[in-house]
């Protein structure tokens, strides 16, 4: 038997030489960029000695603020490859009319297309949401850490790992050229005999554990490690709205998982969930993945929701108006986005009751939407506004992302979205509310707490000009695409005949130029403000004058977060705190107990991707060890998990000494 074994075969699959896109010189170009801009970072690290401490303090950390520190850069990072993703279609559609086939074949934009929106999902929204719920919901709750350190570090490695799969399509084999949805029967493997639908699948699978993880973690954390006197109604509305968002994650992600197990059932094994073969149906995976992908819409935009609840009422030096029906209307957001999932494919031959009661519950979603405006609007309503640098993110969303909402109206009502569900004013609406929303809500939460994370803040100028650089751009950039969509043009095309369309793709190419520039300032604004970080720096350890318990801690808050458990009094807890003469102890300090780092997660979610890239490529060698290694090394750290260390009681006087002085100077 194993004479005739294919021992090549069975070791490197369908791995071969040919699978490296020497022919494609957009992607050896990139490949080059990518292998010079790597190896002059390793040489930096190398150069400067920082492996040891980047292994010690941040890779096997778990610490939720520098877990969440890594989510953001994963975020940035992840950011830039799906952007330069946006303005290669943009720049294809601005010239790709009559003779002029453009610079992407129709097999390579297809697979940019799908690229950009996995990429702009799953590794970058996600990840800036997950990074501000880790690092800001302990410290707002007076934990010192989430319910489960090893777990944390863990989730978020299978999320990188999940990104590295995204990454290497890139340069060994393709990605999928079916959407970022992957639709069957496009995704079967009749119509995509090629590894991109595996790299889509078992990336997402990878990355999806991670966040599935995360949110079991985060409302383990919320629900039962809040300071005495924290009820549900004193917590901040940021925490309220990253508790519903992971509830949400627990009950949506492990559908996807489950559908993408039954789409590499049917690509591996040959079963017929998803064909009109033997009883399956291509419209049930549309059904399951939009269950999962409607509330997924608001898993990315409620954190934000509470980022710029925290943010106006900060810098309208007010309280929050109307905090009880903010909190009410996110559980009514929670609880109807899981009822709204079939108004994504209205057209699909449900009938008129079924269209209906989605069109009314789709548009019910809005009432709740729009009175979180209002509560906005109100806290600002004769406050003493300054228009820092979050602030003018915050307006900037509110203007953009009631627009974007009125245009979801629209597209509620059924026979509207009949003309305009395959349009490309569906693309604007959708990028109207994700950019809008999400993207502001990240960089408006990146410039509030900032300070908080480093202890200095960054620079006003160059975050202005980022700000303005993105909003003018988005604005260029998808106005053009509601015309066009209202004309009745469709996505996924990359090449036109009719001449009179192009002035609007130029103008959304201009649009997505500026935003380049935006996204340019902003990275120029980090830099900036590390040169500057010493006349940047805030010596009271509340730079905003914030009124949530986490602007109670020094800046950057110590590995323990508190060395006292605070005891809170009211939703605004440090404002009240300030306002009732909050005396910092001075004694009493004791060895406090810490997790230890460890490295388990990284090993563990490196093996993760090893068996995903594996099966990928149908390695079954490979995959079998590595499947094998996975569950061993998790039994190993299992039974070997007790690591602790103590924080001295000398080192806890010392922090909290100093953060007793800088915290003085606010009185």
């Amino acid at each position: 038997m194993f004479d005739n074994l294919d021992l090549t075969k069975l070791i490197f699959g369908r791995l071969s030489w040919d699978a490296i896109p020497f022919h494609e010189p957009i992607l050896i170009v990139t490949f080059i960029g990518v292998l010079l801009g790597g190896a002059a970072l390793i040489g930096a690290i190398t150069y400067f000695k920082l492996w040891g401490y980047l292994w010690r303090e941040w890779f096997t950390s778990i610490d939720h603020k520098k877990i969440g520190i890594m989510y953001m850069i994963l975020g940035i990072v992840m950011l830039l490859r799906g952007f330069a993703d946006a303005l290669m279609m943009r720049a294809q559609q601005a010239i790709a009319f009559g003779d002029n086939a453009g610079f992407l074949p129709p097999h390579h934009y297809d697979q940019v297309f799908t690229a950009h929106g996995v990429i702009m999902i799953f590794f970058v929204a996600m990840p800036f949401v997950t990074g501000f719920m880790n690092f800001v919901v302990p410290l707002q709750i007076g934990a010192r850490d989430v319910a489960f350190p090893f777990l944390n570090n863990f989730s978020f490695w299978m999320t990188a790992s999940g990104a590295a799969l995204v990454m290497a399509s890139l340069f060994v084999g393709e990605f999928a050229k079916t959407g970022w949805l992957a639709y069957p029967p496009l995704s079967g493997i009749l119509h995509s005999p090629d590894v991109g639908v595996d790299y889509y699948i078992w990336s997402l699978q990878i990355a999806g554990v991670g966040t599935l993880l995360s949110g079991v973690n985060l409302i383990a954390t919320i629900v039962k490690m809040r300071a005495p006197g924290m009820t549900l109604m004193k917590m901040p509305v940021f925490t309220w709205t990253s508790l519903c968002t992971n509830v949400l994650i627990v009950a949506a992600f492990p559908v996807l998982t489950a559908v993408l197990a039954l789409l590499s059932l049917d690509r591996y094994v040959g079963t017929n969930f998803f064909t009109n073969d033997f009883g399956g149906n291509a419209m049930m995976y549309v059904n399951l993945i939009w269950i999962w992908g409607h509330p997924e819409v608001y898993i990315l935009v409620l954190p934000v929701f509470g980022i710029f609840s925290e943010i106006v009422s900060t810098f309208s030096r007010k309280r929050l108006f109307g905090y009880t029906s903010m909190v009410y209307a996110t559980v009514v957001i929670t609880i109807l986005s899981y009822i709204v999932w079939l108004h994504h494919f209205f057209t699909m031959g449900s009938g008129a009751s079924v269209n209906a009661f989605f069109g009314i519950t789709t548009m019910i979603i809005s009432i709740p939407t729009g009175a979180k405006i209002f509560n906005w609007l109100f806290t600002m309503y004769r406050g003493r506004i300054t228009y820092d640098v979050p602030m003018m993110w915050t307006i900037g969303f509110m203007v953009t992302f009631t627009i974007g909402g009125m245009t979801g109206v629209l597209l509620a009502v059924p026979p509207a979205d009949f003309v305009l569900h395959n349009s490309l004013f569906l693309i604007a609406h959708f990028h109207n509310v994700i950019i809008g929303g999400v993207v502001f809500g990240a960089f408006a939460g990146i410039n509030f707490w900032f300070p908080k994370a480093f202890g200095f803040k960054l620079d006003a100028f160059w975050g202005k000009m980022s700000f303005w650089f993105w909003l003018v751009g988005f604005w260029f950039a998808f106005t053009p695409l509601y015309v066009l969509g209202l004309m009745g043009v469709t996505r996924r095309v990359n090449h036109f005949e009719d001449a009179s369309l192009q002035i609007w793709f130029q103008i959304a190419a201009f649009g997505a130029v500026l935003i380049a520039l935006g996204i340019g300032c902003f990275l120029i604004q980090l830099v900036v403000s590390f040169m500057k970080r010493e006349e940047l720096r805030d010596h009271t350890g509340d730079p905003w004058n914030g009124r949530t318990l986490e602007w109670s801690t020094s800046s950057p808050p110590p590995a323990y977060n508190f060395a006292f458990t605070p005891r809170v009094h009211d939703n605004d807890a440090w404002w009240d705190m300030k306002q009732h003469g909050f005396v910092r102890p001075t004694a009493g300090f004791i060895p406090i107990h810490m997790p230890k780092n460890t490295g388990a997660g990284l090993i563990l979610a490196g093996l993760s991707a090893v068996f995903g890239f594996a099966m990928i490529w149908q390695m079954w060698l490979l995959a079998g060890v590595s499947f094998f290694v996975l569950i061993a090394a998790a039994i190993i750290h299992t039974f070997n998990y007790k690591r602790d260390y103590h924080i001295s009681a000398d080192e806890v006087v010392r922090v909290e000494g100093e953060r007793t002085r800088l915290l003085a100077k606010l009185a």
